[in-house]
């Protein structure tokens, strides 16, 4: 017996709603079903299965080993306590809520999963799991909803380039008109397949550095919006491939010049009312969405173990490149590690939002998410004090003016990181002990998997990684 096999028990619920929808997945010419999550070390890892076994995927799962937990981005393997040995099985079940055609790859349908043990428990490092217990968290203790979306930047490059090296795909200045014409077609082929799979994209655009674009997309609940940071990945690198392009999402591509960000944007409301516009405070905040973004602050450079994960995050992480590296709050301003967004008048009430700028799309997005909740969350219960906010760049403030005012720069090196997060009681907790070490020996294991290499090398390391 095979472990797709039908075997006595399941979810007859589940089992029923797949198997409906496999026959519509047949008649529309889908013969496999991809089911993908995002590890540790930020990358996505998938299993597939052919339609028909979509109804026992639902009622058994698909096995996958805790293993992949504590890999590292070139495939090597870390261990803790609990995982990294080759014993055990995990069950990868399929969110049919999230089941969608892939219109870039014919013949094929996406579902993230959430990752259950053999037992029926939660496996205790699915970052899936733990965003939804921590937006359940802030709901229940708080009576605080979430909406979230986590911006794409990426580079294209050409697929006959020698070797790994990288060569834009686009000559066109930033931001240029030249650039978007350039990759016209692919563009368009892209917007069409975001708009087939049910994804609301606000903007698509040139970027900063060479061959980079972005897009944008409306925000969500988290665990949607994390859902839908994976999708949009998945379906610019098949658009892209069908082009002759080979996109990278790295956090740099080069060891100089500005990087790939995945900047998070996220508001928090009650009762249908953003608490992030209409307040008494600074530009609109309620009092409770200021403590918010205090307690996002006060955590920054523990946070950045979730959001800047990788050796090639710091070089992306460097002062005035827009990359926010300062431990500062502005309105609109691009230069501190928090944005803050008000939207334009008239619409106020629904663009209001945080954005966090030291994130890129090596972390993963759950993680990302559900720490930065959990360390705004920590600051609401609290009611901790939002400082004096920035504006101009914080890398041309007076040494002296900037410690007085709290203004300090994120964590130069990823050990650094760790040790801010290993100290951080507040997110340890909101991970869970397996998956905090976890995030721990990850980290430490792609510090050492670089060590001696120079920033072309450590560049060159994760270029097509991610």
């Amino acid at each position: 017996m095979s472990d797709s096999d039908p075997v006595p028990g399941g979810r007859p619920g589940e089992v029923e709603r797949a198997t409906a929808l496999s026959g519509e997945l047949t008649g529309q010419g889908v013969h496999g079903v991809v089911l993908a999550y995002v590890d540790t070390a930020g990358i996505t890892r998938v299993k597939t299965v052919p339609t028909a076994k979509l109804a026992s995927a639902a009622a058994w799962g698909v096995g996958m080993s805790p293993v992949f937990d504590t890999f590292l981005a070139d495939d090597s393997i870390v261990t803790t306590d609990v995982l990294g040995s080759p014993d055990g099985d995990l069950r990868l079940y399929p969110d049919l809520d999230r089941l969608t055609v892939l219109a870039a790859q014919p013949g094929w349908a996406w579902a993230p999963v959430d990752r259950i043990t053999q037992e029926g428990a939660p496996h205790p490092a699915c970052g899936r799991t733990v965003l939804r217990r921590t937006v359940a968290g802030a709901a229940e203790r708080h009576g605080v909803a979430f909406r979230a979306a986590v911006e794409i930047e990426w580079v294209a490059g050409r697929d006959d380039a020698d070797g790994d090296a990288f060569v834009p795909a686009v000559s066109g200045p930033a931001y240029g008109a030249a650039r978007q014409i350039e990759l016209s077609d692919c563009a368009a082929d892209l917007l069409a397949a975001l708009a087939a799979q049910g994804v609301d994209v606000e903007q698509f655009h040139p970027e900063y550095a060479a061959g980079q674009f972005e897009i944008s997309v409306g925000a969500l609940d988290p665990v949607k919006a994390a859902d839908h940071s994976v999708l949009v990945r998945q379906t610019i690198r098949a658009v892209s491939r069908r082009h002759g392009l080979r996109v990278s999402f790295a956090p740099a591509v080069l060891g100089q010049g500005v990087g790939n960000g995945g900047h998070l944007h996220l508001s928090a409301w009650r009762g249908g009312t953003n608490l992030h516009a209409g307040g008494a405070g600074r530009y609109g905040m309620t009092p409770e969405a200021e403590s918010f973004v205090a307690g996002v602050l006060g955590r920054l450079p523990a946070l950045t173990a979730m959001t800047a994960p990788s050796p090639a995050s710091r070089l992306r992480l460097r002062p005035s490149q827009w990359a926010g590296v300062f431990t500062a709050w502005g309105r609109e301003t691009r230069e501190a590690a928090l944005r803050i967004v008000t939207g334009t008048a008239g619409i106020r009430d629904r663009a209001a939002n945080l954005e966090v700028k030291p994130v890129d799309l090596a972390a993963n997005p759950y993680l990302a998410l559900a720490s930065v909740i959990a360390a705004g969350l920590d600051g609401l219960a609290s009611s901790a004090p939002l400082p004096e906010e920035i504006t101009g760049d914080p890398a041309l403030l007076d040494p002296a003016d900037a410690a007085a005012r709290g203004v300090r720069r994120l964590p130069v090196t990823l050990a650094e990181s760790v040790a801010a997060f290993r100290a951080d009681e507040v997110l340890r907790t909101a991970l869970g002990p397996v998956l905090a070490d976890a995030v721990v020996a990850v980290r430490l294991g792609e510090a050492g998997a670089v060590e001696g290499l120079d920033d072309e090398g450590v560049a060159a390391a994760y270029r097509w990684k991610y």
